[in-house]
């Protein structure tokens, strides 16, 4: 049971540390709304969106209130486009898109996630259908966002859909270059998504989940690093105790929002998602904590091992808050939207080489990355094939959320806005790889996924 003196615990670092549960997600399952007319599964799935969705943002905004805990954002996760509308006879899932986001601003939510598409081991006629229909899905919505898992542990990396996302990335660049190519902040490459996730622009409601649910992602960079800066100067263990025992604080806090959404809504608890996921205040960077670790910038020699230390010791304290954490659960490193990271770009400390080592211990991988409008989609695709191999091989969730910006060059700063933030363009390697990706087919599983 959790008393109300353990949210009053908090109050300090939600005045002063920029905690705060960023998103209430409800994930509403639409297998139930399947039907070969595209009118009409439309009409389906807007009318459960709606119906199951209708009290979601009043319950947030009542329990803001009531707990004196923002709630940044309420989002909805839905069942993968490319399965819930494989019987509908179309060659373009594009309508679907435009009713999720008409449902979306129906019910007042910021995002409706499940655009998405399952092909780690092949493309069924709905999956290509949905890949196809990204670009001007992304280009003619606000709300919705779009994933595509491209590989697994299990069954190894699709490296015809890898291929295919590097054009598709770059055709949802090119559609939306008007403002800076910002479909693509709505798009993520997976290797081992989970079914549960709350953020955005990754989250969908597993097939394996419950008809509905509610699953809530909280965050707080700035609370880890005012912990941290109590215990300057001590060794490793007392840091990674520190990490832990504030993690556990923090998820508290989630689990109180959590039950009491899932209880004035009448929809399960699904899971708790403690990341931290930071935004473009200040005080509210993953950089800083690194700083306070003692790095002088994101980047410097020590800060994958630094991230380690911070990811593990995150879920560990998290892990012991709540029965049920999932999702995502550690530390995520967005550039675009942590400030810290911005500067050590701009400062030549952050390459994306470096992220790219430091994707092997944290919970994402390269995301709000913005890189130049003239790569070519088979330099994205690599960047999907290598960290979609990182994902494989050490059996954990990986992604890729590049922003090709169309006109802009290395060094140039493009706005995204709200919680996206800026970000300045950053140099890719100019190497080809195009006869790598070309190549097609499936790279297999690596040996240790076989454990049956």
């Amino acid at each position: 049971m959790i008393s109300i003196v353990e949210v009053q615990e908090t109050n300090k670092m939600i005045r002063e540390m920029n905690l705060d549960v960023r998103t209430i997600t409800m994930g509403i399952s639409l297998m139930d709304c399947a039907h070969t007319d595209m009118r009409v599964f439309n009409q389906n799935v807007y009318d459960k969106i709606t119906r199951s969705a209708e009290k979601l943002v009043k319950t947030g905004e009542d329990l803001e209130r009531q707990f004196g805990v923002p709630i940044v954002n309420k989002r909805i996760s839905v069942t993968p486009v490319s399965i819930a509308a494989g019987a509908v006879h179309t060659d373009t899932y594009v309508p679907v898109a435009e009713v999720l986001d008409k449902a979306a601003k129906e019910v007042g939510v910021n995002f409706i996630g499940g655009f998405s598409a399952l092909v780690q081991k092949g493309c069924t006629k709905g999956d290509r259908i949905l890949i196809d229909s990204i670009p001007e899905a992304l280009a003619v919505t606000e709300r919705v966002c779009s994933s595509v898992n491209v590989g697994s542990s299990r069954s190894g990396i699709n490296m015809d859909a890898v291929k295919l996302m590097g054009d598709i990335i770059l055709q949802t660049a090119e559609r939306t270059k008007e403002r800076d190519s910002i479909g693509c902040a709505k798009l993520v490459v997976f290797c081992n998504a989970v079914e549960d996730n709350p953020f955005m622009a990754g989250a969908f409601h597993g097939v394996g989940e419950r008809e509905c649910v509610i699953n809530v992602g909280v965050s707080g960079p700035g609370v880890i690093k005012r912990a941290l800066e109590e215990v300057k100067g001590h060794d490793f263990e007392t840091l990674c105790e520190t990490i832990k025992r504030t993690a556990f604080k923090v998820t508290r806090v989630g689990q109180l929002v959590a039950q009491e959404a899932s209880k004035r809504l009448g929809v399960p608890f699904g899971i708790i998602d403690l990341s931290l996921a930071p935004t473009p205040l200040i005080g509210d960077s993953i950089a800083e904590i690194f700083q306070v670790m003692g790095l002088e910038e994101a980047g410097a020699p020590g800060t994958t091992a630094a991230l380690a230390i911070l990811n593990d010791n995150v879920k560990k304290g998290g892990v012991m808050a709540s029965s049920y954490v999932g999702g995502l659960s550690g530390a995520f490193i967005p550039v675009s939207e942590d400030h810290g990271m911005i500067q050590a770009v701009q400062r030549g400390a952050l390459t994306l080489e470096k992220l790219e080592a430091m994707t092997c211990v944290c919970s994402v991988g390269l995301d709000m990355i913005a890189i130049p409008g003239s790569t070519s989609k088979e330099t994205i695709a690599g960047i999907i094939a290598d960290e979609a191999a990182i994902g494989m091989v050490n059996n954990k969730t990986t992604a890729v959320r590049v922003i090709p910006v169309i006109g802009k060059e290395v060094g140039e700063m493009v706005e995204f806005g709200g919680l996206l933030g800026y970000a300045p363009v950053m140099a890719v390697n100019p190497f080809d790889c195009s006869g790598f990706v070309n190549r097609g087919g499936r790279i297999p599983a690596p040996i240790h996924s076989f454990k049956n």
